[in-house]
Formats: C-alpha cells, structure tokens, sequence
C-alpha cells in the first residue's frame, strides 16, 4: 500500500517541528510499507519563508535595494538554526549548509535582477516564490538519514509537469504520472522514503511554475493519482475541518467525516483547510483524503468519503467571505431579451474577475453577482461599456454594487433530506436583526449561501453555527 503524506508549513517550521514529523513518518512506514511524503516552506507562526521570499521579490521592483538583503538574512538564520538544532556535525550537515546557501544566495540575485530591471513577471515570481520547498526538503531528508531512515529530497520540478500559467499552473497528468513512475517508484521499491517539494513543477521545458497559493496540498494529490495511492493525508496544525472559523465562534468543533461535494464547497466558500484543486485528483480517483494535525495525531481528525456514502443530518458547517462587492444590473427593458446574462458575465470575464455567487429573479429584472470588493469599480465599467446603448434606451436603468459584504454560506448534503432547513436559517436571523440582501442555493442543495451585510459577518455565523 502507497500512502501520500503532506507536511504544511508548521509541520516542517523549526528544529523541533520536523522531529515530531519525522516520528509520525517512521509510524507510517512501518504500517504502510511505501510512504510519499510533501513539504512546504517553513513556516513558524508568524514567520513563512514563502511570505518572505514574495515580499523580497515584491519590494525589489517596487524600488527597495535593501530589504531582500534583510529577508535573505533572516532566512538564512532561520534553516541554519534548523540545520544545526536537527543535524550532528560533520559532512552531512556542512553539505546542507552550503546547499541551502546556495539558494539563499540565487535568492539575492533574483531580487537584485528585479530590482535592477523595475519588473517583476510571473515566471520570476515562480522561480523565487518556490525556494522555500526545496530548501525544507532537503534539511528533512537528511535528517530522516541520521536516525537510520533512508530518503532522498526530490525537487517536484523533476517530477509534476505543468502549463506555462505562472502562479497558478495546471498539471499535465500524462507526462507527470510517466516522470512520477520512472523516478518515485523505484524509491518506494527500495524502501527509500522520497521527500518532495510541494507547491512547484515545472513546465515541459523545465521553467519552474507554482501552483498558487496553497498548492503543496494539491502536490500531494498530483503524487497520489500518479501513484495510484491508497490515501492522501493532508497534516495541518489544526484537527481537521472545523464546523466554522473558530475565530468567529470560539466553540467551533471538529467535523468527522465529510463528503467530497462538501468539502468542495467549504475550500471554494472561504474555509482555510483545503487547496479547492485539491480534492479533484481524490475525487476522479476514488482516494480516500484525510486532514490531520502534526501536532495532535492522536486525534482522528476528518476523513474525506465519496459522495454515493449514504449521509445523515442537516447543516454541516458554516463559512464566511468578507470583503466584496454585490453588484446588480437592473431594468424593466431586460425582461424577455435573450442574451442579458451572457454578455453581463462575458464583461466580468473580460475583466479577469471571478464570481462567487450569481442570483437572478424570475422576472428577469435584475442579476446581482458578488466579487472581491477591490475589483468593483472595473466590473462596473466593463458593464458600463458593454451595456452602453441598453442604458442610453432606459431598457437597464442602472449597474451599482452594495460594498463590504459578506457570503454566509451554510453546507451539507443531508440538508437535501431535512425539510424546513432554509426556515430554520431565516429565523435565527431574523431574530437577531441579520437582514439577508441576497440568496443563492445550487440544486443539489448540498448548500445555501447567504449574503449579508460585512458588519452582520460575525452575527450571522455565530447564530446559524448554533443550528448545528
């Protein structure tokens, strides 16, 4: 059996954090055979070498000549105390000294090009953002060598084949799964653990690429489709998938077991767990994923099941979204006229604007749609332009957007099975003076999503988290 295990930042974000990792990848060794393990960037609270390395890069072409030195330094004392809290002296240790020197330096060099040249594109962004990686990786390995484990830091750039979409780059299944086999497996047949950089590829031509933020989770995924594995096991800091932020509500708990469709809609509604391209590779593949954390793996955290497993029970979980727009395009003139909503979202399309949620009355009178609140003013002037003869005619009478909302959006596919859910919903609000501005509920009814007034975020949440 083949297990995919994937390390987040804090797992892997001192000295200390990477021997209770490497103790939960022994366990899993010895109980599963072959084990794939993927690791972030350090990342100890409030420290991210990932955050370090973009803020380099973006004060660079911002015109700062200094602080990508400052970065660089604190980076480097922050792998040099691993290394040397982790690792006992000798070649070993002077030899992941000097490799992750090295790109440190490779770091400065880049930044002092950006800084030179005033630009910084999405491919040099790829090539900065994604060092962090590579230097856990190997720190890691090396460490798993002293205590009598075998294993071998592999850069992901050798292995996840992607398009040339810099920072949010796409895997090509095919030729990924043939470099996989030909380097991974022949590892796993040897017992050597490989250590593998999450959140990069590379293109077929070998230019590194990134798969966004987030995408170490993704990486694992990649591995486990391409290894046919048996799970994917996602090690977080936190025990699995909570029922809401608990930032928000204090008592929010762990939520056992959740569907595909489910979690889908959490990771795509604002929950923090998840990768949204994550689940994919798991779904089409029928792998079992599970959330668990680093620091508690007693705990049996979330279990990922098929959608087709029967379920039981309403509301499972409730998210928020802050910080958007709702903008609305109305008009009499609109009722019965083909083609209004496609030309209204082939102008948001153009903007290079994503839309989280779309709710358009029977009368067709009007269309309202949320986006990040920072893109706004852009949508509303693509609409403008392509509506500017139905506006000059009064057959749409006006384009606006309602600023600092919020979509609450409330999950769970045995909502589907639960008559009175959305009642239930509108009342708790109701009772606490939460005025809903729009709704939007897919025909699944695996959720409803909810939009709301930014200030009424915390209310809304808290009540409906009590319905659970």
């Amino acid at each position: 059996m083949t297990l995919v295990m994937k390390f987040g930042g804090t797992s892997v974000g001192s000295a200390g954090a990477m021997r209770e990792t490497a103790v939960l990848i022994q366990q899993a060794q010895q109980e599963w055979g072959q084990v794939v393990v993927v690791a972030s960037g350090m990342g100890s609270k409030p420290v991210k070498v990932t955050d370090l390395l973009l803020n380099g890069a973006h004060t660079a072409v911002a015109g700062d000549g200094e602080t990508y030195k400052q970065l660089a330094a604190q980076m480097r004392q922050i792998h040099v105390e691993a290394i040397e809290g982790l690792l006992e002296p000798g070649a070993e240790r002077d030899a992941i000294l000097a490799e992750n020197g090295r790109f440190i330096d490779r770091f400065r060099r880049l930044c002092q090009a950006v800084h030179i040249l005033g630009e910084l594109t999405p491919r040099a962004l790829d090539a900065i953002s994604g060092m962090g990686e590579q230097m856990s990786v190997r720190i890691l390995a090396a460490y798993l060598r002293q205590i009598g484990r075998p294993a071998e830091a592999i850069d992901a750039t050798e292995l996840v084949v992607t398009d040339d979409n810099f920072q949010a780059a796409s895997p090509l299944m095919d030729l990924t799964t043939m470099k996989v086999e030909e380097r991974v497996r022949p590892l796993l047949e040897q017992g050597v653990l490989p250590i593998i950089t999450g959140f990069i590829g590379s293109t077929e031509d070998g230019i590194t690429t990134t798969l966004g933020r987030g995408g170490s989770d993704f990486s694992a995924a990649i591995l486990g489709q391409a290894l046919h594995a048996s799970e994917v096991w996602i090690w977080t800091d936190v025990n699995g998938v909570m029922t809401t932020d608990p930032r928000l509500v204090p008592d929010a708990r762990n939520i056992p077991r959740l569907t595909f469709r489910e979690v889908s809609e959490l990771a795509y509604y604002g929950a923090k767990v998840l990768h949204p391209k994550t689940i994919r590779p798991c779904v089409e593949n029928g792998i079992p994923l599970r959330i668990k954390n680093t620091f508690n793996p007693a705990h049996p955290g979330t279990v990922i099941v098929p959608d087709n497993e029967a379920v039981n029970g309403g509301v499972k979980a409730v998210t928020a979204i802050k910080d958007l727009s709702l903008i609305t395009v109305e008009g009499t003139g609109m009722i019965g006229i083909p083609g209004i909503a496609a030309r209204t979202f082939g102008a948001v399309a153009r903007s290079d604007v994503s839309v989280l949620l779309i709710s358009q009355a029977s009368s067709e009178q009007s269309i309202c749609f949320s986006t990040p609140d920072a893109a706004a003013d852009a949508v509303i002037a693509a609409l403008e332009a392509e509506f500017d003869e139905e506006l000059a005619r009064r057959d749409i009478d006006r384009i606006w957007a309602q600023h600092d909302i919020s979509i609450i959006t409330v999950v769970g596919v045995g909502m589907r099975h639960t008559p009175g859910i959305a009642g239930r919903l509108f009342s708790a609000l109701g009772k606490h003076g939460v005025n809903i501005i729009a709704i939007a509920q897919g025909s699944s009814e695996c959720s409803i999503s909810l939009v709301v007034d930014g200030g009424d975020t915390g209310t809304a949440v808290a009540r409906i988290h009590e319905l659970i």
